[in-house]
């Protein structure tokens, strides 16, 4: 089994973390246990924080039989609760010595309209997405701090309506990545933020069809909508375990599953995205709106680090929630796109998941907001025009590369 784990499919090796030991809150199952495979793999000792204790103990059980005794820890842990976080800390600093490595895998989801949901799925998903990771990084911090060398691992999600308390604390959870990044700068840790995509796990596959409901929608429109987003299972735990292993290049930034295995040279190919059959003049086409849509991005991210910091930090934000990804992975997403027509590699193209309708969606947002902040009609109408541009861009090119 192991030579066939996918997190070793691409340039990583399996002593990038030889001597670590990481915490992995959430483990006995899905992303959270594949992550702990592959960081075992990678050569961490692994701690499965998971507050079932029969699933934790099974999944430690497993790793260890995979990779030898020794391996994985159960430490049945609510990461909610100070006094059990404590004594994480000290089992893990027991049996293992140290802990390098904090992964927030951990979630509890409650699904319904705000003013549906009572006051104590706000508390609990608070408990968990939030109060969690903050009593893990001052568990475990200092630690780090001391020998120089960790990384604080937060999870977020994309954003939808009726998972208000989820989606709430885990933007919350964005920024206190983001905090820990700046408070952490130069003590040699690495704090920042990473999004699975859409993986069908059990609870997302069960939690599905009420979603559905409540949005009006069917199931099978939704999974069709969540294609081009959607990972397996084994490929989001890699891509946790893969961030984990490059975490220098990503301080503060929030990243995706699809980011870190695509940096790490792992392949994940996309189903429906691109025609390795494209005609090559209409590759032409694509390579030229494709460069002068990286142009236009570049050239605006670049302007945001020149704005105050609330209004870089709402433009960054804004971006992410309409464009489905920070733009650090769009601007890499167009490089890999622009390389691949350049080559006329359509099997390339096949493999690179850009969700330029999402990107779309993002220019037709500024668009909207022009109608309304610029008073002047001839400057009105110039930045609409510009902006309607931009969008024409993106959505010419979705169009070729469907």
């Amino acid at each position: 089994m192991l030579d066939t784990m996918l997190i070793g499919t691409g340039t990583l090796t399996r002593d990038t973390l030889a001597g670590r030991v990481a915490v992995v809150t959430g483990a006995g199952g899905g992303i959270g246990y594949e992550a702990a495979r592959s960081l075992r793999w990678l050569g961490c000792r692994v701690v499965i924080a998971e507050i079932d204790r029969g699933a934790g103990e099974r999944a430690a059980r497993r790793i260890d039989g995979e990779f030898g005794p020794g391996s994985a820890l159960s430490a049945p842990t609510d990461v909610g609760d100070e006094r059990g976080v404590a004594r994480l800390a000290r089992l893990a600093q027991r049996t293992f010595g140290q802990v390098d490595v904090v992964l927030n895998n951990a979630t509890v989801v409650a699904l319904g309209a705000v003013k549906d949901l009572g006051i104590g799925a706000w508390d609990a998903s608070y408990r968990v997405n939030l109060r969690g990771p903050v009593l893990l990084a001052r568990a475990f911090l200092p630690g780090m701090a001391a020998r120089r060398w960790g990384v604080f691992l937060c999870v977020s999600s994309a954003g939808t309506a009726y998972m208000g308390p989820y989606e709430s604390m885990k933007a919350a959870q964005v920024h206190l990545g983001t905090t820990l990044d700046e408070e952490l700068d130069g003590t040699g840790l690495s704090a920042f933020t990473i999004a699975p995509g859409f993986v069908p796990t059990g609870t997302a596959s069960s939690s599905m069809p009420r979603l559905a409901a409540l949005m009006g929608r069917s199931e099978e429109e939704m999974l069709r909508e969540l294609e081009e987003h959607t990972l397996s299972v084994e490929a989001a735990g890699a891509g946790f375990a893969a961030a984990v292993a490059m975490a220098p290049r990503y301080h503060g930034q929030e990243i995706s599953s699809y980011q870190a295995l695509a940096d790490a040279g792992i392949g994940i190919p996309a189903a429906g995205s691109a025609s390795a059959d494209m005609a090559p003049e209409v590759m032409e086409r694509a390579l030229g709106l494709c460069r002068s849509v990286r142009a236009t991005l570049a050239e605006q991210s670049a302007a945001w680090k020149d704005r105050s910091v609330f209004e870089r930090q709402w433009m960054i934000r804004t971006f992410r929630q309409k464009a489905s990804l920070p733009v650090e992975e769009w601007l890499q997403a167009l490089s890999l796109l622009e390389s691949a027509l350049e080559r006329g590699d359509g099997a390339a193209l096949a493999a690179i998941r850009a969700p330029l309708d999402r990107l779309a969606a993002y220019y037709a947002h500024l668009h909207e907001m022009a109608k309304g902040y610029l008073k002047d009609p001839a400057q009105r109408g110039e930045q609409l025009r510009i902006v309607g541009g931009w969008q024409a861009d993106v959505e010419r090119l979705h169009g070729l590369l469907r």
